[in-house]
């Protein structure tokens, strides 16, 4: 346990950031999941309705700083592929 009142300050700090990046990391991974369902079922007009809230969703992500840049951009590049390739 922390004795020093920053230290205890610290800890408090770092919690609250915890649940907020987790927040911003599985409203992502949400995004990812749904858009890749959108995909199996190959309506394209949807998967690109979809794919537009899952790059805001990263781009928020890595804004944040919750994920690297090289990540989301990755990550935006591979759906974006996917969405492109579907017929």
């Amino acid at each position: 346990m922390p004795i020093l009142k920053n230290a205890k300050k610290k800890v408090k700090v770092i919690a609250k950031k915890k649940t907020s990046n987790n927040e911003y990391k599985a409203s992502m991974r949400t995004a990812i999941k749904n858009l890749e369902k959108t995909i199996a079922t190959n309506d394209k007009g949807n998967a690109s309705d979809a794919l537009n809230k899952t790059i805001a969703r990263i781009d928020k992500a890595a804004k944040k700083g919750v994920i690297h840049g090289n990540k989301a951009a990755r990550n935006k590049s591979r759906l974006t592929k996917l969405v492109n390739d579907m017929k």
